[in-house]
């Protein structure tokens, strides 16, 4: 198993890079875990303990042993991000719009021009391209 399949298999792991990378390569763990409690909403100290537990136990090896960080006296050290992640993790800047909402909008005029012009087949094909793009949008929201 390739690192970039090893941090694409868990949100947490792809939070933790992102942070990772907006913190120049470094952060302490408390900081970790209070950023990726608060990315999942839910900040109450039961949940900020899984997540802890969740990093050390699991994410915090697994990423080591594929090279991508270190994690030493508390501190966790972003060694490298393999090329193929940057891929899959959506970048938007602040006053941007992202593809999923962007795929969100466009089925709304497609689903109008549908009604407008009484074609049932472009009303279904536009409904199912909304759905899918609502439930993109939430996963990326979810992760960022």
């Amino acid at each position: 198993m390739g690192a970039t399949t090893t941090i694409l298999g868990n949100d947490r792991r792809m939070l933790m890079i992102e942070y990772l990378k907006e913190k120049e390569g470094h952060a302490e763990l408390r900081e970790l875990v209070e950023y990726i409690a608060e990315r999942e909403g839910d900040t109450d100290r039961k949940h900020r303990k899984s997540v802890y537990v969740s990093l050390v136990q699991t994410h915090i090896p697994k990423l080591e042993r594929e090279g991508v960080i270190t994690f030493n006296h508390g501190v966790v050290t972003l060694l490298k991000v393999p090329d193929d992640v940057t891929v899959y993790m959506e970048v938007v800047n602040k006053h941007d719009i992202s593809w999923s909402t962007f795929y969100m909008g466009t089925s709304v005029i497609f689903i109008i021009a549908g009604w407008y012009l009484g074609s049932m087949p472009l009303l279904l094909a536009a409904m199912v391209y909304l759905i899918i793009s609502i439930i993109h949008h939430k996963k990326i929201k979810r992760l960022f």
